[in-house]
């Protein structure tokens, strides 16, 4: 029988646009795809390729200054037409412009699907999947040099609009257990999956755990803490399900596609639904009628609303961990005549500013992106604890971390979080701080204090 867990304090945010579980008809192919750095946290990117360049979907065309065994594989077969760079030399992305018909490098997988750990991480790292997986602390890529205590993985999505994992996994439940059997050579300890009640019930060589309650119970972070918390000098790694599918398919075919299906959801959405895609390419290319009023009142989100990046000229390539786009209102059009004077019945509030409470909880509401206030000094009112369901103080330890108090970080749990983990907290407070940035600032100059 199944670990059990019951999240209580968190919110669903009930937003409207939820995607319908059958696929859009359709492929189209971008005219460019691009490789970005920036999308794996802690990666100090040496280029390659060069301009000019033939390579084959598999093939390295990056790899990580501080363990050069650790590569990130180009998405498509063709030509490299582009390394951008930005200030101060740095990689911004390597784009590439695709064949007609994809060719892809081979890899030998009959070694790592029955051999030792070194076979399997092997093949991670030459195949550029390895760089999907993170660790705690620092929620950084992993090092595949420290052998984690735990794997944690969650296929339980809870943000708003996110996809059905159930329906993403149907008919590929082998490529799944190929990659779950991987991990567990990866690791002496446990591979921990977190799944909703009644989900994945035939998966077999894991710690299978039973996630239930409103938003963050989805998240690594909330298994990690209700199941093994992570002491000051243990790792842990954490990934996807949804990464675990391609690893799957690589160890059944022999070859990297990272082709995803991506949930197509939000308010504005043209069309919802499902679509296969092939990260990397612009969304303007694969997605172009799809995503309704593209015009400056628009906002398109590669991501879910809490933790997803906003699509624009600095982040226009789908990223290739994306699992869903997400299309609401910006709101910079609209102007509330009396503001917070008058009832507000069809505005959602977590606290009952508004009467929209009496409404009941399958009221679906339409959210733009305005931050509805200004910045202001942390009030000490209890609000983030309400949404926060880890055996952990946010207040204080934001606080912390703000101050860069090393000692008290420690004590308060930061080796523990990372930013999505105070998504929730972010989108209810009134003092409208950057939570998630403050979180991942904090990350970042420990682990240089710390390295």
């Amino acid at each position: 029988m199944a670990n059990a867990i019951s999240i209580k304090r968190g919110l669903t945010l009930n937003l409207k646009g939820k995607a319908p579980e059958s696929l859009l008809d359709g492929t189209r192919q971008g005219k460019t795809y691009a490789v970005v750095p920036d999308d794996f946290v802690g990666l100090t990117p040496k280029v390659a390729v060069h301009p000019g360049e033939r390579v084959l979907a598999g093939d390295p065309i990056l790899w990580h200054k501080a363990c050069p065994e650790l590569k990130l594989t180009s998405p498509v077969s063709g030509e490299v037409v582009a390394v951008n760079r930005g200030a101060k030399r740095k990689v911004l992305s390597i784009e590439i412009r695709p064949d007609a018909e994809q060719q892809y490098k081979g890899f030998d997988t009959t070694a790592a699907r029955g051999g030792s750990r070194e076979a399997i991480l092997d093949l991670l790292l030459e195949s550029g999947l390895f760089a999907f997986i993170k660790q705690r602390p620092y929620d950084r890529i992993a090092n595949p040099a420290v052998e984690p205590r735990d794997i944690f993985v969650t296929a339980n999505f809870t943000a708003p609009l996110a996809p059905n994992f159930d329906f993403l996994v149907r008919g590929r439940e082998d490529e799944l257990q190929l990659a779950l059997d991987a991990l567990a050579r990866l690791t002496s300890g446990r591979v921990y999956l977190g799944v909703r009640p009644g989900s994945l019930t035939n998966v077999r060589g894991v710690e299978r755990v039973e996630v239930s309650g409103p938003h963050p119970a989805g998240l690594v972070g909330v298994l990690i803490n209700n199941l093994k918390p992570i002491n000051k000098d243990e790792v842990v790694w954490t990934l996807k399900a949804t990464d675990l599918l391609i690893i799957g398919r690589l160890l059944k075919l022999g070859h990297v596609d990272y082709t995803r299906t991506i949930a197509l959801t939000g308010s504005e959405a043209k069309e919802l639904g499902y679509i296969n895609i092939l990260p990397g390419a612009r969304l303007e290319d694969v997605l172009s009628g799809r995503l309704g009023r593209k015009q400056e009142h628009t906002r398109i989100i590669d991501g879910d609303v809490f933790t997803g990046v906003r699509v624009d000229a600095e982040h226009e390539f789908l990223s290739l961990q994306s699992d869903q786009i997400t299309i609401i209102p910006e709101g910079d059009d609209v102007h509330d005549m009396f503001g917070w004077a008058l009832p507000g019945f069809g505005k959602f509030s977590m606290s009952r500013s508004f009467f929209s409470w009496l409404a009941p909880k399958s009221k679906e509401y339409v959210l733009d992106a305005r931050l509805q206030g200004g910045v202001r000094a942390m009030i000490m009112s209890g609000e983030y604890d309400r949404v926060f369901p880890m055996d952990i103080y946010p207040e204080f330890l934001l606080k912390s971390i703000i101050a860069f108090n090393i000692t008290d970080m420690e004590n308060r749990g930061i080796y523990e979080v990372a930013p999505e983990d105070f998504s929730v907290c972010e989108f209810v407070d009134t003092s409208k701080m950057p939570l998630q940035q403050i979180v991942r600032q904090g990350l970042d100059e420990l682990y240089k204090e710390m390295n």
